[in-house]
């Protein structure tokens, strides 16, 4: 039997690309309008707040899942373009992203395993430095948001610039990890001439 054609992902690329971009977008709005709230409460209402605050967590949901759906399939498709096998298991690669403390190293790993097991050819200084700034930037994101929240909103204005800042250079980043593993993959999926099967042999006459 032959193997089974893999496809590029790249219908679930431009979906949580979308996702990642509205969750930027929407996590913004929610810290610019939590803060006029928390400084102008009678110019800008509880309602706006909690409005601006569902939206940032439905598409911040949204994006994880998106995302997760994309890394699964880009990681099967990466077995089968890699001649070795990836460490770790489908599973554990998804959990990794959501057990706290885990998540602040370990994904990170996972997506390079990925990018380097999905082609040949790969520039590997570029690729990491490429994946290494998305994750510093995000994780520099998280600890400036949390570092604010303990200082309170009213008193830590340029704490609030400087996360929001790292948010939309997050996103972005992100938008190009996704692209260029995606495209990588279309790239290596265009040239690989997959090996016939016994069912496909001709057989003697």
């Amino acid at each position: 039997m032959s193997r089974p054609i893999v496809k590029a992902v790249w219908p679930l690329a431009r979906s949580a690309q979308a996702a990642v971009a509205a969750a930027t977008v929407a996590d913004v709005y929610r810290a610019v309008t939590s803060r006029a709230h928390h400084l102008h409460p009678q110019d800008t209402s509880s309602s706006a707040f909690t409005t601006a605050s569902q939206l940032s967590v439905y598409t911040t949901m949204a994006a994880v899942v998106l995302f997760l759906v994309w890394f699964v399939r880009c990681r099967r498709n990466a077995q089968v373009l890699s001649p070795t096998p990836l460490p770790g298991s489908t599973p554990w690669a998804v959990a990794s992203w959501l057990v706290p403390v885990v998540n602040l190293w370990v994904p990170r790993g996972l997506v390079l395993d990925v990018h380097r097991a999905s082609g040949p050819g790969a520039t590997e200084g570029r690729d990491t430095v490429l994946v290494n700034a998305w994750w510093t930037v995000w994780i520099g994101h998280a600890v400036v948001v949390t570092v604010g929240s303990g200082l309170g909103q009213g008193d830590s204005s340029g704490l609030l610039v400087a996360g929001e800042a790292l948010d939309l250079a997050a996103g972005a980043l992100a938008l190009a990890v996704i692209q260029r593993v995606t495209a990588r993959q279309a790239t290596a999926l265009e040239t690989t001439v997959a090996v016939p099967g016994a069912a496909d042999l001709p057989r003697p006459s």
